[in-house]
């Protein structure tokens, strides 16, 4: 038997709920979000429960050339593993029996407030992408913390763009790929976000007296996934962006210098940027246009789409404009 939390829905949440005429309101979804990453994004089932492990060639054999009669010293190549990890997402509801049905319209009441958990777990899906930590062992590691740095092996895919403040932002160039960057999702489990509706059940209260129990409505929301960056060069971070110099920052410079540096390779390239950022390259767009430049627009699957030559340009609005600096 589950106990209903203090986080319950209200009589006081409900009437906020209601249109005057007494039924569900529509609401205004003020919170609501763009983050076109998750739309992007090729997932792949993981070889374990918890994760995936990658091999990855990090050394090549020694070759020689050979006079006749003289011999070559025998060599290997060398390989490590890389193992990812998956996070799990979750969220539960538990709504009164009786609260949900004082308006007659029981089935719309939970359908708002199940809209509200959806986006509340895309959201929190798009920015662990981004900005999951490596020291939150319940989180997967995001793109931020595996390129935090424009030093070391990575050093050409970390770009930066001159902010010095603490208001900074990043652009991402991604090409995915199951051989790659993807999505992953545990051995033997389904893909996406998976809804669990228990109907009315009854649950017991905690924010009134020990064991006072309710009917309740009890939903569930769970979404078990993680990212594999099977090949380290497929991403590339434009970093240290300016916010308060957006508008003279060279963008263009930065996009161009961001495709050269992604391998020709398989992929699907795809540019990703807040947006603060996209306004600023709309603006830039106007400037090439007047030029002959290459900011174009294209139609894809029926939506007009922003392009930087043959790249889509994305807006995710998970991406922050308080970034520390990165080194």
């Amino acid at each position: 038997m589950a106990a209903l939390t203090t986080n319950a829905l209200t009589l006081a949440d409900w009437a906020k709920r209601l249109d005057p005429d007494g039924k569900t309101a529509r609401i205004v979804e003020l919170l609501e979000q763009t983050n076109e990453i998750l739309l992007d994004m090729q997932w792949r089932e993981g070889n374990s429960p918890t994760g995936h492990r990658t091999t990855v060639r990090t050394g090549l054999p020694a070759v020689s050339w050979r006079l006749l009669n003289a011999g070559v010293a025998p060599s290997k190549s060398t390989t490590a593993q890389i193992d990812e990890q998956i996070g799990m997402l979750e969220a539960w509801s538990e709504v009164d029996v009786d609260l949900a049905a004082l308006n007659g319209s029981t089935g719309s009441f939970r359908l708002s407030e199940a809209q509200a958990f959806l986006e509340a777990m895309n959201q929190e899906m798009a920015s662990t992408l981004f900005y999951g930590a490596a020291t939150a062992p319940e989180e997967f590691v995001g793109f931020a913390a595996r390129y935090a740095a424009s030093t070391g092996a990575i050093a050409d895919n970390v770009i930066k763009a001159g902010g010095v403040g603490a208001d900074n932002t990043s652009i991402w160039l991604v090409s995915w790929n199951e051989e790659t960057v993807c999505g992953i999702f545990p051995k033997g489990s389904k893909a996406g976000l998976q809804h669990n509706d228990y109907g009315e059940t009854t649950v017991e209260v905690t924010n009134g007296l020990a064991g006072n129990r309710m009917r309740a409505f009890q939903e569930r929301w769970q979404w078990k996934a993680g990212i594999a960056v099977k090949d380290w060069r497929h991403v590339v971070r434009v970093a240290n962006i300016d916010i308060s110099d957006i508008n003279t920052t060279d963008l263009i410079d930065f996009m161009e210098q961001a495709e050269e540096t992604l391998p020709n390779a398989m992929g699907r390239r795809v540019f990703y940027m807040n947006r603060r950022v996209r306004r600023a390259l709309r603006r830039r767009y106007r400037e090439d246009v007047t030029a002959g430049g290459g900011l174009t627009y294209e139609n894809i699957e029926g939506k007009r789409v922003l392009m930087f030559g043959e790249t889509p340009v994305r807006i995710v609005d998970a991406l922050l404009n308080t970034e520390a600096l990165v080194p």
